[in-house]
């Protein structure tokens, strides 16, 4: 009676597995983590479930409860959770332990289960310069860091997407020559040309949700003014010539040494005035 009642109890080794290993869900949605294993009811597994992250671990399920913020947003199903309104902290790797007693003593096996919370692409803050000139390098950049998977970026002239190749520019003969790089959002004109000129904008997109864009900005390129900047330089140098013009004719006409000759008069009068004081002095002290 009694051989037969431990041989129902015997457990040869703990097998635990999952039906999805790589979980994915959307913010703010429910999502299911499975782990299963062979342990008998009659014998009672024990269950625990913890998150990794780096190097950090945490519990989440521990003597029978929730831990932290999962208490009253999940809820265990057999040895599998049920965690409500994922947000994108909870993102991880989740490790299922289970234990028991076998037939050589206290066993236990685990399973991973990876948990992806995908979060739409926010919009995108776009650096676009107001002017240009025409035959410099030229670079335009679009950011957002929300999305989850990392978001994919598109650039549009006048409302009309930008093709990752612009090469097929010249099947319509314009003469664009840039390099757009769809990971990082630049866009970049080496060199730019007066026909760059218009309104762009950046566009981000993760396929999670609805394609977020920044406000459109326009972007002057001109050509380099050759006769102004000469013009400039002309006046500049008149205005130079006639300083010195000014100082020399000031010199000559003999300015300078009037101002100096007076000065050296007034500081001859402040001497002579001081040695009369001193003079004065002196007799009233004698």
């Amino acid at each position: 009676m009694t051989s037969s009642c431990l041989e129902n109890y015997k457990t040869y080794g703990i097998t635990v597995y999952s039906d999805n290993e790589r979980v994915t869900a959307r913010e703010f949605e429910g999502v299911y983590l499975s782990c299963k294993h062979n342990v008998k009811k009659e014998i009672g597994a024990r269950v625990e479930w913890k998150k990794i992250k780096g190097t950090s671990v945490s519990y989440v399920y521990l003597n029978g409860f929730f831990v932290g913020n999962f208490k009253d947003r999940a809820e265990i199903l057999h040895s599998s959770i049920q965690i409500k309104n994922v947000t994108r902290k909870d993102s991880g790797k989740y490790r299922c332990e289970i234990s028991a007693p076998t037939e050589q003593g206290q066993e236990a096996g685990e399973i991973e289960v990876s948990l992806l919370v995908l979060v739409p692409s926010s919009a995108p803050v776009c650096e676009v310069p107001i002017s240009a000139l025409s035959g410099t390098v030229v670079e335009l950049q679009c950011k957002e860091s929300e999305g989850v998977p990392a978001s994919k970026y598109s650039w549009y002239r006048n409302g009309a997407i930008l093709p990752e190749n612009p090469l097929f520019w010249r099947f319509k003969k314009r003469n664009i020559s840039y390099t757009l790089n769809t990971t990082t959002g630049t866009l970049l004109f080496n060199p730019v040309s007066k026909n760059d000129t218009g309104e762009y904008y950046c566009e981000a997109h993760n396929k999670v949700g609805r394609p977020q864009r920044c406000p459109a900005k326009r972007m002057q390129v001109d050509d380099l003014n050759v006769s102004a900047i000469i013009a400039s330089v002309v006046i500049v140098a008149l205005i130079m010539a006639s300083c010195g013009l000014g100082v020399y004719y000031a010199q000559k006409k003999g300015y300078f040494s009037k101002r100096n000759s007076s000065m050296n008069m007034s500081s001859k009068y402040r001497v002579t005035e001081s040695e009369k004081d001193f003079k004065h002095t002196k007799s009233f002290i004698i």
